[in-house]
């Protein structure tokens, strides 16, 4: 029993000094662009040697693994709440509340996001990191709408598809937003986004 105790203690301060690396890596990322953090950087931003992050990180590529693996697990946190609201219809407006809202851009920086996602061309396994995670929220979006129309609050033809639709159109309004500098015209379109796809699953549109 004591043995498992340390072993459950090493690893958990090893998660925790991982952890602060990689937010250490994110915020160099973030002032200075993915392609020119390094882990020297890190070290220095950390005020620590160099070894102590290989210690952890062999190499920069480890690092931005790492920082994928943060990115993803930061964007599933935004629905952990929404899985324990019971009403499916409640739950259904909340996630398409969440997906049209600036949780989104609270979440992680744009520029270190769209840098990281561009590896998937050229690293598998990021590729597959990335796909896990639109694949499960494009589950959860499925399994809400089928609540939903099992009670009674929809009538969709193909649900699966219709879900599929709703990512494709967000990762598009996300991308063309991305470029939009004036805050009152970003929100003005991403309430209209929001209204749009409220109308075309024929749910009440707010004010």
């Amino acid at each position: 029993m004591v043995t498992l105790l340390l072993t459950m203690g090493r690893k958990n301060l090893i998660q925790v000094r991982q952890k602060g690396i990689i937010l250490a890596f994110y915020k160099v990322a973030r002032k200075q662009g993915l392609e020119n953090a390094s882990i020297a950087k890190v070290a220095d931003a950390m005020q620590v040697n160099p070894s102590l992050i290989m210690h952890y990180f062999k190499t920069k590529q480890d690092l931005i693994h790492g920082l994928i693996e943060y990115i993803l697990e930061r964007y599933r946190l935004i629905y952990t709440p929404i899985n324990e609201i019971a009403d499916p219809q409640e739950r259904l407006e909340q996630i398409i509340e969440n997906l049209f809202s600036r949780k989104w851009d609270k979440l992680f920086d744009d520029g270190v996001f769209y840098s990281c996602f561009s590896l998937i061309f050229r690293d598998k396994k990021i590729k597959k990191h990335y796909k896990e995670l639109h694949d499960n929220l494009r589950h959860m979006l499925t399994e809400t709408l089928t609540a939903c129309q099992e009670a009674g609050h929809l009538e969709i033809e193909d649900i699966e598809k219709t879900a599929d639709l709703i990512f494709v159109f967000v990762e598009g309004v996300y991308y063309y937003l991305s470029m939009v500098s004036n805050k009152e015209d970003y929100n003005i379109k991403m309430t209209y986004y929001r209204k749009t796809v409220l109308t075309m699953l024929s749910l009440s549109v707010p004010a």
